[in-house]
């Protein structure tokens, strides 16, 4: 059994980051240095949410205060400095590409500037360009264009996220065959606060690996399926916990996931708003779930085989 001093020891071992959120990555301080006249206190207030529906708002309210390529260069230094602390070499870094889009921004020069600061860095560093699932099939086109054409310029994968009940996964099975003919990577949030249904529609479109997917738990044909194909579903306890995906800590499915022999791997998510970080992720399992540091050294393992390098 993994005892709590182990905390400093996660931190020094060799880590991957495979799901993290660059715009959800911001924590209050970063917030507090793009926008000084705000508040800690308040920033810290709006980053309070109890449900998903609550989250989605917050990571709205987040991405409206990244204004400028600049800003969204501040953030991914913040972020890269927090992995260096935690001893991460390699990450991929979801850019919610959708939103930037939403928002009438250009996406290349954002591109080109998180592109640029994450260069500052030993960190080995990818990109997974995120469309929204809501926001329709045409805007997830233009993502995917944009992904397609930067395969060789930093960008491993396409990936949607946002509103599963909102954007069922099929909508986007074209794109999804289209991304896989140029090269791209692909991945899919599915099975977090709708069921295995969910992720077995991610699969369907040719998801490789499935962000979340907790909800697996509930289908043991599912399970079966993602642990004899070898497919990884990427667990953000900590997250799934603020935004009720799950009621309470003990109702997690994490151990059951892994002890059905489903790979995982574990991750932050939206670090800044959540206020983790992968060691304290590390400790979590081991604390709450029982993970012993065999366990979670082939965890770590996992998020180096998984990477789409």
């Amino acid at each position: 059994m993994i005892i709590p001093t182990m905390t400093e020891a996660f931190r020094t071992w060799p880590k991957a980051e495979l799901h993290v959120h660059l715009e959800g990555s911001a924590a209050p301080e970063t917030i507090e240095e793009l926008e000084p006249g705000l508040a800690i206190e308040e920033i810290r207030s709006i980053y309070q949410c109890t449900d998903f529906a609550g989250f989605l708002q917050t990571f709205k309210w987040v991405v409206e205060r990244l204004r400028t390529p600049d800003d969204y260069a501040l953030v991914t230094r913040r972020l890269l400095e927090s992995c260096t602390r935690e001893n991460i070499r390699y990450a991929e870094i979801t850019l919610s590409a959708g939103v930037v889009l939403w928002k009438g921004q250009d996406l290349r020069a954002v591109y080109e500037a998180v592109r640029a600061a994450a260069r500052e860095f030993p960190i080995e560093t990818r990109w997974i360009l995120d469309a929204v699932r809501q926001f329709g099939v045409e805007p997830a086109q233009r993502v995917a264009e944009f992904a397609a054409d930067h395969g060789t310029d930093g960008v491993a994968a396409f990936s949607i996220g946002g509103d599963e009940a909102r954007g069922p996964a099929g909508w986007f099975a074209e794109i999804y065959r289209e991304m896989r003919a140029s090269g791209l990577r692909l991945a899919a949030h599915a099975g977090e606060t709708t069921g295995p249904e969910s992720v077995w529609a991610a699969l369907e479109i040719g998801a490789e690996r499935i962000g979340h997917g907790i909800r697996a738990i509930e289908d043991p044909v599912l399970l079966r399926h993602l642990r004899d194909h070898n497919i990884p579903l990427e667990i953000s306890i900590t997250s799934n916990l603020v935004t009720g995906a799950v009621p309470d800590l003990a109702a997690h499915p994490v151990r059951r996931l892994f002890d059905a022999g489903v790979p995982i791997t574990l991750n932050t998510d939206d670090p800044g708003i959540f206020g983790t970080s992968l060691s304290a992720e590390y400790e979590l399992a081991a604390k709450a779930f029982g993970f012993s540091e065999a366990e979670l050294r082939s965890v770590a393992e996992n998020a180096f085989r998984f990477a789409f390098r």
